[in-house]
């Protein structure tokens, strides 16, 4: 893989990593603003904000601060693989999906140190029914992988 695309590939994680930042900046400041725990969008969609101390989807949510301490260093050792990964890959398409995964996961990584906790807010649901509450970077990290298990089902073959 030329320079070039190497540059390319940090510039997507860059990209998604401030989207993921900049819609968590808008969500805290909103619901610091506003006295309601729950935005209201439509009747599918809510904004609620949840803090995450687990993994994806709220997994794994763990007080005791070893285990916090223990899961961050793992997801950050994740991480350095994932980079590892992007710019070592023969597939050019197969690094611009991890590149999008790296995105997120650095967000969510970046939060973790920050604030101690992911803050997730997007509220799926149909009447009772709710999903898991999550974030833009669980998103992207969705996206990414879902694009990785598609390259290798299809054996797309390299860009």
């Amino acid at each position: 893989m030329t320079n070039k695309k190497k540059i390319y590939l940090f510039i997507f994680v860059f990209v998604f990593f401030a989207i993921d930042r900049i819609s968590k900046i808008l969500i805290l400041k909103s619901f610091l603003n506003n006295s309601s725990s729950e935005i209201y969008i439509n009747s599918f969609l809510n904004f609620s904000l949840v803090w995450n101390s687990g993994i994806g989807f709220g997994i794994l949510q763990l007080e005791a601060n070893i285990f916090y301490l223990l899961i961050s260093i793992i997801i950050t050792a994740i991480n350095l693989i994932l980079i590892y990964w992007m710019l070592t890959s023969s597939n050019y398409l197969e690094s611009i999906f991890i590149s999008i995964i790296l995105g997120g996961a650095l967000g969510n990584l970046f939060d973790r140190y920050y604030y101690s906790s992911v803050p997730d807010f997007i509220d799926l649901h149909y009447e009772s029914f709710h999903w898991f509450t999550f974030n833009i970077a669980d998103i992207f990290i969705t996206v990414g992988i879902i694009g990785l298990i598609i390259i290798d089902l299809f054996k797309i073959k390299k860009v």
